[in-house]
């Protein structure tokens, strides 16, 4: 019998039934042609509001099977009150990141940050540049989301004034960001895996050194090939006089108004809670635009009565609120300056409500498990042991719409199966980072998926082709589990007893 995770207590006489086959099949055809459904009639639209719909139908259909087979609709309530509970720390990092972005635009920072890379940075190797940045700057935080929504949103930001591809440099951001992200002990997601694993997290990072460290190369290379081929059609320093002059013109461009981002790194070392961070920067953002951005402050409020205090208050509350907005004229300027707030993220808040709803109640009330212990059944060698975890972590990155889900389940589900093949856990900690985290963003009703598309402003499926550490990454570890490429084994006097054929007892 399936048993809710609160222990609730079924009606007196009302047995609850385990899932059948039949009701998993009805959930995935649902999310199939829904969310299929809703992508072909819309395009890159349906992220504006038919996934967020097609997904709330997805989890009012598994909640209709979860009471067909027995149980109480307050035991189904409750699990959407976990889902929702688990996804809190998003919720606010979501909202502090709308914040920032337009307290960062009203105060010159990502102008800031936009005026001198472009006169830094090159279309040749631009995109290998934005990768090697946001590595540098993710391990240095340990967080893939932050660098994506400061450094990632200027690199954007310049990218269009250089008139190289967004979708491209999207791609590099999110490469380098996983990259940071997997190697950093200050990542939430590398310590969560080896605990959930059972490894020490330093020699977890070393084991996904031999994954990462390859794909990243591999994919700096294909960034850097196509900067120099393509890039080079790109519009030079010289082209972009106009969006320089334009922004000197509504800024006053000093190195001043890069101490929000200083803050944002000092506390990030510092293992800040990333939403505290997060709106600190963004608080001291509007502070420091008080004093050096009085012209832009009071053009934004546009009420001259006020006094410089009470405007420069109401303007961080209202670039906060609702984003800041600029008219410069040019369309690339007013593209980049004109965004932000944290109603921009209501959207996205609203597709991940869906997708983790419908995820938890797939993986409360026992569907996942159908879905999966056939599986691990069917998993007979190590290649092919691989091969599942891999398809059971993404499988869940599209079904559950959660990284966390995508991470913890495998890890936990096949963390006894890998012991009782001579595996060494650090396999298994390897392959569901690389599986789980990894292609996390490329599902654009993913959590993470919905995150990049909102703050880089590049819809997921626009980016995807592009991300090529997030593709090539778990490609490495399954490869590595088909030929036994740097597999570890569990030392003999650990290991299970092996019969003659080398399988594990069964």
């Amino acid at each position: 019998m399936a048993v809710p995770k609160d222990g609730g207590q079924q009606d007196a006489g009302r047995e609850a039934r385990a899932p059948s086959s039949a009701d998993l099949v009805i959930v995935l055809v649902t999310l199939v042609v829904l969310v299929g459904g809703s992508l072909a009639l819309f395009g890159l639209d349906a992220l504006d509001g038919p996934i967020q719909v097609a997904l709330v139908l997805c989890a009012l259909v598994a909640m209709l099977v979860v009471l067909k087979n027995g149980h109480r609709w307050e035991e189904v309530e409750a699990s959407g009150q976990r889902a929702l509970s688990s996804i809190t720390s998003a919720v606010f990092i979501l909202l502090a990141v709308g914040a920032l972005i337009g307290t960062w635009n009203m105060s010159g920072t990502i102008p800031t940050l936009v005026y001198y890379g472009i006169q830094v940075l090159s279309p040749g190797w631009y995109y290998a540049a934005a990768a090697l940045i946001c590595g540098v700057v993710a391990m240095s935080i340990g967080s893939s989301w932050t660098t994506a929504a400061t450094i990632g949103v200027g690199l954007v930001g310049i990218a269009t004034m250089l008139e190289v591809s967004a979708p491209i440099t999207a791609g590099a951001v999110i490469s380098g960001a996983y990259l940071g992200d997997k190697l950093s002990p200050l990542s939430e997601t590398t310590v969560l895996t080896a605990q959930m694993v059972r490894v020490n997290v330093y020699e977890h990072i070393k084991r996904q050194a031999w994954t990462s460290v390859p794909a990243f190369v591999l994919a700096f290379a294909l960034f850097l090939l196509i900067g120099l081929v393509w890039g080079r059609a790109a519009t030079g320093l010289g082209d972009t006089a106009s969006e320089l002059n334009a922004l000197g013109h509504l800024y006053w461009i000093t190195p001043l108004n890069l101490l929000p981002l200083l803050l944002l790194v000092v506390l990030s070392v510092r293992k800040v809670p990333a939403t505290l961070a997060l709106m600190a920067a963004a608080i001291f953002a509007g502070i420091v635009g008080i004093f050096t951005q009085p012209a832009v402050i009071r053009a934004f409020v546009a009420e001259p009565a006020l006094n410089p205090v009470a405007a420069g208050i109401k303007a961080i509350w209202r670039a906060m609120a609702n984003g800041f907005e600029k008219s410069s004229g040019l369309a690339d300027v007013d593209r980049l300056l004109s965004r932000g707030g944290m109603d921009s993220m209501l959207p996205t808040l609203w597709l991940i409500i869906g997708a983790v709803t419908f995820g938890t109640v797939l993986e409360e009330f026992g569907l996942l498990n159908r879905l999966i212990e056939p599986m691990v059944r069917a998993a007979r060698s190590t290649g092919r042991l691989f091969v599942t975890v891999f398809a059971s972590a993404f499988g869940l990155n599209l079904i559950a719409g959660d990284q966390y889900i995508a991470l913890v389940l495998p890890s936990r589900i096949y963390r006894a199966e890998f012991a009782r093949r001579g595996l060494a856990p650090t396999n298994l900690s390897r392959l569901a980072a690389d599986s789980g985290t990894v292609t996390s963003p490329l599902v654009p009703w993913n959590s993470c998926g919905a995150f990049m598309a909102a703050v880089l402003g590049v819809p997921t499926l626009a980016y995807l082709p592009f991300c090529f550490f997030n593709l090539a990454s778990p490609l490495l570890s399954v490869v590595y589990g088909i030929t036994g490429f740097r597999i570890e084994r569990l030392p003999a006097e650990l290991a299970p007893d092996m019969d003659v054929t080398g399988r594990p007892p069964s």
